[in-house]
């Protein structure tokens, strides 16, 4: 066995990105997911689904991930004040992007501290674009 292949065969896989998908609505996980993918620059995704706020809250403080989608018109409790609260309440909260109803709504995604913002209707590659950027490899310097 060559000295390349020996060295690809020995490193490890890339660490799976985890992101959690919070939606009341199951049309809007399936879209966001199928928006996404199944991988991220390389990286598998595994996918961790509620549709509460007690679900988000419960998983944000027991579990670690990558990246939080939150939906910001979810009835009930919306992904908004959500992510103003784990903003707050978590010692390091992982980056947010929120979907947002309309473009217009982007400085309540301000308000909620999100990282990152989409709007309804959900267009493919702006959820596909949003959530790679969170994923980008580091910048090589020659």
């Amino acid at each position: 066995m060559s000295e390349v292949a020996k060295h690809e065969s020995q490193s490890p896989a890339p660490k799976k990105a985890r992101i959690l998908l919070y939606s009341d609505d199951r049309n809007v996980r399936e879209k966001v997911r199928f928006a996404v993918g199944s991988t991220t620059h390389g990286r598998e995704i595994e996918w961790l689904e509620v549709a509460t706020h007690d679900a988000v809250i419960a998983a944000a403080d027991t579990q670690s991930h990558d990246l939080l989608i939150l939906d910001g018109e979810a009835a009930k409790s919306g992904g908004m004040g959500i992510c103003r609260q784990l903003k707050h309440e978590l010692y390091v909260c992982p980056p947010v992007l929120l979907l947002v109803g309309r473009p217009g709504d982007a400085w309540l995604a301000t308000w909620s501290e999100a990282d990152a913002a989409v709007a309804h209707p959900l267009d493919p590659f702006v959820v596909r674009e949003s959530v790679d950027a969170f994923f980008e490899p580091a910048a090589q310097s020659a």
